[in-house]
């Protein structure tokens, strides 16, 4: 290979050696444009498989993710704790524990399985907010059971229901470790935004896929709180697949979760056995699109930088008070 060939030295972007031998070069990244943030552990990304909505589920992701060797941080879930018997929960829990993964389960009823109409028009109303005290309680025992079982993250679509479960957090109703993960359907699309669901009591933020690099920047400039992105979105978030940007989205948005999605596949939720088939085997395909991209971040230089396994708290957070304080007065936990 000839010098005008030869790939530079450290992290490169995707067919920029052939481009700049053209004359077609792109210009080059700015460090102003870098997130100055990473995990408390040190490393600027993990990875997360959603949607894995069964102990069957977790069973063939956890088999897939040791053959291909994808290193896996976080396992979410998307139909409810509701949807899950204790038995069930009780086996997802053992099954991450054993290979040191942090279980995420969904809180409660939402928004979009209710009987409000809004949600049906085509301004979507409230989307998958909890209507009602009666949904925001339902989230709430959702919260309580499955920590009782020894799930220590919990996803969340309402900041109402972030408030209240971060209020219990601080007053020892909820185990002191409990992460809460903000979903992406009611997804931070601004620099605000994300700040105020950190201070609503955040550990991670999953941010919407379609949100340009610029926008990640921008983010960092006014919060750490720990950002989650499909990498690959499903369908109903969009479909993006944002493989080629994994290194740049890293670069800008650390420290961040890197979500393996899937695009052109059906929805799943709410998951039950009549989706058996449909639920194994995407979850399988999402383990193989993590493959794919560790894959590409390795050839382009940028594989290195990724939290040990087995991490999974946020670190320093910025929060508001959950009790009346003097004016003025912000606590940092």
């Amino acid at each position: 290979m000839n010098d005008a060939t030869a790939s530079p030295p450290g992290p490169r972007r995707p067919g920029d050696f052939a481009l700049t031998a053209l004359g077609l070069g792109a210009a080059a990244l700015s460090p102003a444009d870098a997130s100055p943030h990473t995990f408390p552990d040190g490393g600027g990304w993990r990875t997360e498989i959603p949607s894995v909505e069964s102990p069957e589920a977790l069973s063939v992701v956890l088999k897939e993710s040791a053959e291909l060797d994808v290193p896996v941080h976080r396992i979410s879930q998307g139909s409810g704790i509701w949807m899950l018997t204790d038995a069930e929960i009780t086996e997802m829990v053992a099954g991450c524990e054993e290979r040191g993964i942090e279980l995420c389960l969904f809180t409660g009823p939402r928004g979009t399985w209710d009987t409000g109409a809004s949600t049906r028009t085509d301004s979507g109303g409230a989307g998958l907010r909890a209507r009602g005290h009666d949904a925001l309680a339902g989230c709430v025992e959702d919260a309580v059971r499955a920590t009782e079982l020894g799930v220590k993250c919990l996803l969340i679509a309402d900041e109402g229901v972030l408030w209240t479960l971060h209020r219990m957090r601080s007053e020892g109703l909820l185990p002191a470790a409990t992460t809460l993960k903000v979903s992406a359907l009611i997804g931070a699309v601004n620099p605000a935004a994300v700040q105020v669901q950190e201070r609503l009591g955040a550990d991670s933020v999953n941010v919407p896929s379609d949100l340009t690099l610029a926008h990640f920047t921008e983010i960092r400039r006014a919060s750490r709180v720990p950002l989650d992105l499909y990498v690959e979105a499903p369908d109903d978030l969009g479909g993006y697949v944002r493989m080629y940007e994994a290194a740049e989205l890293i670069r800008r948005g650390a420290p961040l979760y890197l979500k393996f999605g899937l695009s052109r596949s059906p929805g799943i939720y709410p998951y039950g056995r009549h989706l058996r088939d449909l639920a194994l085997a995407t979850a399988r395909e999402r383990v193989r699109r993590g493959r794919l991209v560790l894959d590409l971040l390795a050839r382009h230089g940028a594989g290195g930088g990724m939290s040990p396994p087995g991490s999974r708290l946020p670190g320093e957070l910025h929060r508001f008070p959950t009790s009346p304080e003097p004016s003025g007065t912000v606590r940092n936990h």
